[in-house]
């Protein structure tokens, strides 16, 4: 799944940590708790816009400070001399540590208790560096109880010697045959896509009460023509679109997808299940489906010998293979603005920033076309090779690629997927390629905009990658995405989102991305492996030298 990623505002999170030790340390004996205040009825656009960085600070300081327990003081609370960070309980250390990738670090593998007597030393601008205060990187405490029965692996695993490879050895002859039973007034069913009606049921439960972003500000849009592109790769199963109707209604309230991949970790090859799209209806949140939903699609995928998924999530779960952040560059930034996407940096305004974001008219690199399906051989070798440099990444026969990589006006009305690959004017050989789909959100409550439109960084390749200590590959790949970016813009995009995986890092920021929101985990059912590299250091910021380990763009 992708996760709802805006990008922030790093000053807004610098003054966050920066007042909230200061009020911390400073507080008074009544101890307040701060409120994120509500725009004023009626005001306009640009006052409101101008007012969202103040919010979203007092948003954070808010967490930062409930996170040490300092909101609410009961009656029997320390003075305001004592230093918070020795109040710490266990419950506390875990939201700590949730919110601040530099310290989780350095306690990695101690008990709770001895990372909370140590966190307890700290003083609070020492507790509070690299802080992360994403509610979407905080722990879903509840599915741990589900997860602690599933082979997975465990957050201890970092501390213990194990052998790379399957957790639980399954059996085909001993998975059950039916489904378990769901609770009194739903059923299960599966979901035939090639039934335009069906197909239309998924579309609107995934639209009406998929992922939001934290703020409840933005929803994605799934287009009908998308998830005929997503959910019919080569070897798409009719038994993997589970779904779950209420018997009296008849109406869809739940769904779970898996499409075939054959991942590679490192040196070894599965046969795996790409796990996405799994929406509950907001109303039934609370009645446990979930769990019952991935048992079912698991159950599925064992009856045919598929013993391993791949799945991602924007909160953190037992356990990441690895964690990536996204990033946005910015195609119609006034738009953004006004949407509450983007920020107004500090000591900056509308002019200066949409000179920042101006792009070319036209593209730069030289033989630079829309691939085609004559292509499909010379991209599906230029991209395996690649690939070969990632630990975790696809393997991509010429089918998928042309299922993935080219737009197919029979089967999706709406284009999804734009690829463009470089044929060399002198030897007419596909030297690199580069490819974004579409994937839109609604802007919810704001009376000016209704719709974001977001491209997404998808895969690409170029032979500059295999030169001698990679001379050339970062140059090489900002001229290609730049190119990207000036076509994205043509294509009324209001957006250029991307992850840290592959070689992202390279570009990002010579590009013009700034960091999101939005963190992306990588997850492995039932196989154990070491952490892969997601192109980000300890302070979740991007990282070069963290490259070579995602190579699995997900949906």
């Amino acid at each position: 799944m992708n996760v709802e990623s805006k990008e922030v505002d790093p000053a807004v999170d610098a003054d966050a940590v920066k007042e909230a030790t200061y009020e911390i340390e400073n507080e008074d004996a009544s101890g307040e708790e701060v409120e994120e205040e509500e725009a004023a009825e009626g005001e306009s656009q640009d006052t409101a816009a101008a007012g969202s960085s103040a919010k979203k600070k007092k948003s954070k300081k808010a967490k930062i400070k409930k996170a040490l327990g300092v909101l609410k003081k009961d009656d029997g609370a320390a003075s305001s001399s004592a230093n918070p960070a020795s109040k710490l309980t266990t419950e506390m250390v875990e939201q700590l540590l949730e919110m601040n990738p530099s310290l989780k670090s350095e306690v990695a593998g101690m008990e709770k208790e001895k990372a909370a007597e140590a966190l307890k030393k700290l003083d609070v601008a020492d507790l509070l560096t690299g802080m992360s205060v994403s509610g979407k990187n905080q722990k879903d405490m509840a599915s741990y109880k589900f997860w602690q029965t599933q082979p997975v692996p465990r957050f201890a695993d970092e501390t213990q010697q194990f052998q790379e490879g399957p957790i639980k050895m399954i059996d085909p002859e001993k998975v059950p045959k039916e489904p378990q039973q769901l609770l009194e007034g739903f059923e299960w069913v599966t979901m035939d896509l090639t039934d335009e009606k069906e197909l239309e049921e998924v579309w609107e439960l995934l639209n009406g009460h998929y992922v939001e972003d934290d703020g409840a500000m933005f929803r994605f849009n799934y287009s009908v023509s998308f998830l005929n592109w997503a959910l019919k790769a080569p070897g798409w199963r009719k038994e993997w679109h589970v779904g779950v109707r209420a018997s009296k209604s008849r109406k869809l309230v739940a769904f779970i997808s898996g499409v075939p991949i054959v991942l590679r970790i490192r040196t070894k090859t599965l046969k795996s299940t790409e796990i996405n799209f799994l929406c509950i209806h907001k109303k039934l949140r609370s009645k446990r489906l979930a769990p019952v939903l991935i048992q079912e699609i698991t159950r599925r995928c064992y009856q045919l010998g598929i013993f391993q998924a791949i799945y991602t999530a924007g909160i953190v779960l037992p356990k990441p293979v690895s964690s990536c952040r996204y990033f946005h560059r910015s195609l119609d930034w006034l738009k953004l603005y006004e949407v509450g996407f983007s920020p107004m940096p500090r000591n900056s305004n509308k002019a200066r920033q949409l000179t920042k974001f101006k792009l070319p008219t036209s593209t730069s690199v030289k033989g630079l076309r829309v691939m085609q399906q004559k292509d499909a051989a010379a991209v599906q070798d230029l991209l395996h090779r690649y690939l070969k440099r990632f630990d975790m990444a696809p393997e991509l026969d010429e089918d998928e690629i042309q299922h993935w990589m080219v737009h197919d006006e029979k089967t999706t009305v709406e284009q999804v997927i734009w690829t463009y690959v470089v044929d060399d004017p002198s030897t007419h050989k596909i030297t690199d390629f580069f490819s974004f789909f579409c994937l839109e959100s609604s802007v919810i409550k704001n009376p000016k905009h209704g719709m974001v439109r977001a491209a997404y960084m998808y895969y690409y390749a170029t032979e500059a990658a295999f030169a001698e200590n990679e001379k050339g590959l970062k140059e090489r790949l900002n001229d290609l995405m730049n190119d990207a970016l000036v076509l994205a813009k043509k294509f009324n995009f209001d957006v250029f989102n991307a992850l840290t995986l592959l070689d992202n890092p390279l570009f990002l920021e010579q590009q013009k991305f700034g960091p999101g929101d939005g963190q992306l985990h990588y997850y492995i059912y039932n196989y154990r492996t070491q952490p892969i590299a997601g192109g980000v250091d300890a302070k979740n910021d991007v990282d070069e030298k963290r490259r070579g380990g995602v190579g699995v763009v997900m949906l």
